[in-house]
């Protein structure tokens, strides 16, 4: 009946660009005051999703698999700004990444709110709710 559940693919890949995602952020807070760093970030969800990638059905997690890709079909494409806004070439606004943190947490937690909703009514059409 149930051979391919697309929600379930759509909403983890929502959850896995905000964990890399906010990775990014991360790393561009932590390299505010180095001289030369330039801020990282990757495309929004929506973006990627749009551009045709679509999840694919198997994912590897090692380079020992056989099958499936180790991106899961995505284009997770860091890019970098080479403005450098600051007398030693950095480019990281630490408001500005507080706020993509702020962004990416409301990603991550809409991913796994569509997630637990379609298990909700997954288990209530199955009679288990």
């Amino acid at each position: 009946m149930f051979t391919e559940l697309n929600v379930f693919k759509i909403a983890h890949s929502m959850a896995v660009h905000a964990g890399k995602r906010q990775a990014l952020v991360s790393q561009n807070i932590a390299n505010a005051d180095t001289p030369g760093y330039h801020a990282k970030d990757i495309k929004p969800f929506k973006d990627v999703f749009a551009a045709g990638a679509r999840p694919s059905s198997m994912m590897a997690t090692r380079a020992s698999h056989l099958n499936g890709t180790a991106d899961g079909g995505m284009d997770w494409a860091v890019t970098s700004s080479e403005d450098g806004s600051d007398p030693n070439d950095n480019s990281v606004s630490v408001e500005t990444e507080l706020l993509k943190g702020v962004e990416v947490s409301r990603q991550h937690k809409r991913a796994l709110a569509i997630y637990k909703s379609s298990m909700n009514i997954l288990r209530a059409s199955l009679g288990k709710a």
